[in-house]
């Protein structure tokens, strides 16, 4: 029987409403919901064609073991948790928690039970082997609000709906949908700005698509953090700040300002190419507009200092009176009691605190207790104690996705253990042992907590799921389960845990992600506190009686500061001795052989590196290139379409050449996510971007260093953006470069 389902999407944060078309158990279609009442029946290319990956044929639907001549064969699953049981005990027997470790992906954190029960798991496992996308994206926004807030999740976000001045650097929310913010339709959010009189700046070395339907401050990669200095001093310089509500509101204004009062925007304009008049006009603009906001990502995450960037980010939000106001940068809230004493109190309690573990390779600082995943191959082979002898991945593909890649799929064959949780095989797990099959989102229920404090309009939804598994898929957290059990004798905090999840098996009340996010609804905004709120809201009620979702406040609040702040003294720290440490990071770092830059971009048709097997998203066919101007074709003899040699310090690749002028002179853009080598079983994928070269493109991230000196050194986040290469032909007579010997000298 053919049934219209209400839910929502669950790749990117705007969490846009769909309607499953559904016959059988079986997704037919999607598409938008137009009843949402944020989203309003948008939806990306992506999200319509999900279904694609829902049934695509390359799922892995089975459990999948790894046979002595290196292929995979359908085994049960009784069959697999029992010999990874087995094999993980004899890791744990010889090498302890420590040699055991994780990485998720990306999609995890849209799956409120994968997220939360790998974290405790992998908590009280006590392994310092965690690992994330987060070091590829986000994990400095973090480490910045740890040292401004002493609260690690308070992240300012831009009020987009009230805001009249929004300034965006290093973002394109018109493609990304937002990022660190969830505000569905974003593209109408941002015309809305200009349609009541206001403005909107996008500072970037490319001409994004966000920035061609507004106004473009083109800006040389990697130098954000001196513009950002500069619009600082020239608030002080020119006495626009109110100095008195900032020292009721701040602690270490005077050290701040003499650092400033370095950075002149006539002093920086050299290096960031914006000259002094636009950045003073952009500082008073700043001040003087009511509703004013900066709002930054990727680009200003992954240079070599961009946990300073992101604090500076804030600090400039602050000076300018923009920050924790109405139309300015704003503080989301879950609406729940106690939550200043739980963060406090997780940070003191648990391994997730900034000071606590750091990396035995590199000696770099969890994050949100994870480690850099740059280390992770050099964790896998650098002998010792502590040193990774067992994997799991989930969700993730990080031989695509960190630095140095090839390093990466080398060391994962040295492993005594690589378990997948994955709905494909690809170029990380073609290395494991066992790969289980996991469900999609639209096979599970969900209620994305991580977002709850991301919506710029405070807005609450729940969904059921609207088909079974496929196969015999299953959600990670059950997998988890099976594995606290599996070491339950071995480890007594998972003994515990293992005990408490029989007991409620045997009284029918077993803990879930439902029942926990249950509780997170009914203490949060709108809930009905236990019975104590008549008519509010359950995780039940959502899904039964706003099954579209439902807004709980018209907008964010202002005034959330003081209960943000975890500092004793209730005031932003601007003067942490660990970022001002990072100062010396924002030395020129120009090498004449390598004079241009490379960034990184974002496809409207990919989500990193896991939808390249759908054939709605690789219509028209999809070349993977590199972007440059013409100028800087033009001095190299590059025309449309050549093939040419992209090299760094650490490595190259081979890719043709786009020319456009939708780039700043002296910057190369390749997107990421790329380089599908034929390993895994999903055929499109591996055919896709083809060129003269092959198919699949190339990794970008083959450019990039996995060094722990390279790394930034309060995150460990990789630098991806700004990175020093040069561009030349390729001679495809000659013999291909040993990415080894590029300018090995450097490396």
């Amino acid at each position: 029987m053919r049934q219209e389902k209400v839910t929502y999407c669950r790749i990117c944060e705007p969490l846009c409403g769909m309607i499953a078309t559904v016959d059988n158990d079986e997704l037919i279609s999607l598409r938008p919901d137009k009843q949402h009442p944020l989203s309003k029946g948008f939806a990306c290319p992506k999200g319509i064609a999900f279904t694609e990956i829902v049934n695509d044929p390359d799922r892995v639907l089975h459990p999948l073991r790894r046979t002595p001549d290196g292929e995979f064969e359908q085994v049960s699953w009784d069959t697999a948790l029992a010999e990874i049981g087995d094999r993980l005990r004899q890791v744990h027997r010889r090498h302890g928690s420590s040699g055991i470790g994780w990485y998720f992906g990306n999609p995890a954190t849209f799956s409120t039970g994968h997220t939360l029960w790998t974290a405790t798991f992998t908590n009280l496992l006590g392994t310092p082997h965690v690992y994330s996308a987060g070091s590829q994206d986000v994990n400095n926004r973090f480490v910045a609000s740890h040292f401004l807030y002493g609260n690690p999740v308070a992240a300012p976000i831009p009020d987009i709906n009230r805001v009249d001045l929004l300034v965006i650097m290093g973002a394109n929310p018109v493609v990304s949908h937002g990022s660190v913010m969830s505000s569905p339709r974003i593209r109408e959010g941002l015309n809305a700005i200009t349609a009541r009189g206001g403005r909107v700046l996008v500072i970037d070395p490319r001409h994004t698509e966000t920035a061609r339907e507004h106004e473009w401050l083109p800006i040389v990669p990697d130098t954000d953090a001196l513009l950002l200095l500069s619009l600082l001093h020239v608030m002080f310089d020119e006495e626009l700040a109110d100095e008195s509500r900032l020292r009721q509101q701040a602690a270490g204004l005077d050290t701040l300002k003499d650092i400033v009062a370095e950075y002149p925007p006539e002093t920086t304009a050299a290096r960031t190419d914006i000259d002094a008049g636009t950045v003073r006009a952009l500082a008073r603009s700043l001040v003087h507009t009511e509703r004013a906001a900066v709002y930054g990502r990727i680009g200003t995450s992954l240079g070599r200092a961009g946990t300073l960037t992101t604090a500076l980010l804030d600090m400039v939000n602050l000076v300018a009176g923009n920050l924790d106001v109405v139309g300015g940068a704003m503080f989301g809230d879950l609406g729940i009691p106690g939550q200043r004493a739980g963060v406090t109190a997780l940070q003191h309690f648990s391994r997730f605190a900034w000071a606590g573990r750091r990396s035995r390779v590199g000696n770099l600082p969890q994050v949100l207790g994870t480690a850099p995943a740059s280390v992770m191959a050099k964790e896998i082979t650098t002998r010792g104690r502590g040193q990774l002898r067992a994997l799991f991945v989930s969700a993730g593909n990080p031989v695509l996705s960190v630095p140095n890649g090839a390093e990466l799929s080398s060391a994962l064959d040295d492993l005594e253990l690589m378990v997948s949780l994955d709905i494909y095989r690809n170029e990380t797990n073609a290395h494991a042992d066992y790969i289980l099959p996991a469900t999609t989102m639209y096979e599970r229920g969900d209620f994305l907590l991580p977002f709850q404090a991301l919506f710029t309009t405070p807005f609450k939804q729940a969904t059921d799921p609207v088909i079974s598994p496929r196969g015999e898929a299953r959600e990670e957290w059950t997998v988890i389960n099976e594995l606290v059990a599996a070491l339950s004798r071995r480890v007594p905090a998972l003994g515990a845990l293992h005990a408490m999840n029989t007991v409620s098996a045997r009284v029918g009340r077993m803990w879930n992600p439902e029942r926990l996010s249950d509780v997170v609804v009914r203490m949060g905004v709108g809930g009905n506190r236990f019975g104590l709120r008549r008519g509010g809201l359950t995780y039940r009620r959502l899904v039964r009686d706003e099954p579209h979702g439902v807004v709980v406040a018209d907008g964010l609040a202002p005034g959330q500061l003081r209960d943000t702040i975890i500092h004793r003294d209730r005031k932003i720290h601007l003067d942490a001795p660990e970022l001002l440490a990072e100062f010396d990071r924002l030395a020129d770092a120009a090498d004449p052989r390598l004079p241009l830059r490379l960034i990184g971009m974002r496809e409207i048709r990919s989500e990193n590196s896991w939808q390249h097997n759908a054939p709605m998203l690789l219509r028209g066919g999809r070349e993977h290139a590199a972007r440059m101007h013409p100028d800087d074709a033009e001095q190299r003899g590059i025309a449309e379409g050549d093939l040419v040699v992209v090299r760094s310090a650490h490595g190259h690749v081979e890719l043709p050449a786009t020319i456009t002028d939708d780039i700043k002179p002296g910057v190369v853009a390749i997107p990421h996510g790329w380089g599908h080598n034929g390993s895994g079983g999903w055929t499109r994928a591996n055919s896709a971007a083809a060129n003269d070269l092959g198919s699949g493109g190339v990794n970008v991230n083959a450019l990039i260093s996995s060094d722990p000196g390279d790394l930034e050194r309060l995150a460990g986040m990789a630098n991806m953006t700004g990175v020093p290469i040069e561009v030349s032909l390729l001679d495809t007579a000659a013999p291909r470069p040993d990415a080894s010997a590029t300018l090995g000298a450097q490396t």
